[in-house]
C-alpha cells in the first residue's frame, strides 16, 4: 500500500500544508509548524512560496 501526501484541511491552521506533512511523516503538526516558521524567518529555500505551491497543487483531505 503506497502512501499519498494530502493537505489536511480538517486540522489546518491556514491551508493545511503543515498538518498534511505531519500526517505523511508521522510527526506532530506543531513541530512542523514551528520548523516552517523558523525556515521562513531565516529564508531557507523560500518556504512561503513552497507552502503556497503545495497548498494549491496537492489534493486535500477534508
Amino acid at each position: 500500500m503506497s502512501r499519498q501526501f494530502l493537505v489536511n484541511k480538517r486540522d489546518a491552521k491556514i491551508m493545511g500544508v503543515c498538518a498534511g506533512i505531519a500526517d505523511y511523516m508521522g510527526w506532530d503538526a506543531s513541530l512542523v509548524r514551528i520548523a516552517f516558521v523558523v525556515a521562513a524567518l531565516f529564508g531557507v529555500g523560500s518556504p512561503i512560496l513552497i507552502y503556497l505551491l503545495i497548498g494549491f497543487i496537492a489534493p486535500s483531505l477534508r
